[in-house]
């Protein structure tokens, strides 16, 4: 048998519907939603992706402006341009594109995001606010994977939840917006032993790790659901998760694929974050 597909599109198409709702609303009382993405790389595949968001905003009234700084920037230069961009009263949400200039660190750039517009949850402000049970943003990717789980009904509730990636920007936000719904949550990361004999312990394995086809069958029991967070790009121009999808879909219950899957739904929320973030400035 094979897995049920959990798609995030009609999610996505649903957060965008009431998102636009609420940016007219807040442009018809004069403030309207306004994002800014700095850019300070060169890399194709980073252009497409803060297009895509652009595009996407613009579909739900949110002005988006990219602040392209171009790929050989000084760390102060963008530390700069996100002090500017947090003290300007007319924008709303802030994102930091990745990836950066070497020697420049997200954790360190991000600092400099108020937290009230740090809408992707990268400041690391944002990320103790959200551990403490605080006001913050969660990272966009870490919400999509709880809620596209909360739209497909999956229990969390007591189940074990397997999160492999530590990262700030995915596994370590999501574990804890998982460990909020009552799952008991492992996380697993590169030093963890037989990696495959805890991941196919759990209830539901979230795959955040950045490595093309990793999660195979073996690392899922039977029955289990898996998300895949991965975009990794391939040789012809698209996209890889981290699951091997044609080994895992004749085990796993249920499976997000990619693309199609977390995806729209972080860029969904990235959005309608930025409407909450404009409505609290009203």
């Amino acid at each position: 048998m094979s897995a049920t597909v959990l798609s995030g599109r009609e999610l996505a198409a649903a957060i965008r519907t009431e998102t636009a709702a609420k940016a007219a609303g807040l442009a018809e009382a004069g403030t309207p939603p306004r994002l800014a993405v700095v850019v300070a790389t060169a890399d194709e595949s980073s252009a497409w992706y803060v297009r895509s968001i652009a595009k996407a905003a613009e579909k739900v009234g949110i002005t988006c402006d990219i602040v392209d700084l171009g790929g050989d920037t000084a760390t102060e230069t963008i530390r700069t341009a996100l002090a500017d961009l947090s003290a300007d009263d007319t924008i709303h949400g802030i994102i930091l594109q990745t990836p950066l200039p070497a020697g420049a660190a997200l954790e360190d750039l991000a600092s400099a995001i108020a937290f009230e517009k740090d809408v992707d949850g990268a400041n690391p402000l944002s990320l103790g606010r959200l551990v403490a049970g605080l006001p913050a943003f969660a990272p966009a990717t870490a919400e999509a994977v709880v809620a596209i789980l909360d739209h497909h009904k999956v229990e969390l509730t007591g189940r074990h939840v397997a999160v492999v990636g530590r990262s700030t920007v995915v596994g370590k936000p999501a574990a804890h917006l998982l460990l909020d719904k009552n799952a008991t949550v492992t996380v697993c990361h590169s030093r963890t032993a037989d990696l495959p004999a805890v991941t196919s312990s759990a209830d539901v394995v979230v795959a955040a790790v950045g490595r093309a086809g990793l999660i195979t069958a073996e690392y899922v029991r039977a029955g289990a659901i898996v998300v895949d967070v991965g975009t990794n790009p391939t040789d012809g121009g698209g996209l890889a998760g981290d699951v091997d999808a044609v080994s895992v879909t004749e085990q796993a219950g249920g499976l997000t694929p990619v693309p199609g899957g977390v995806g729209p739904v972080t860029t969904a929320l990235l959005l309608q974050h930025t409407v909450r973030a404009a409505a609290v400035d009203r």
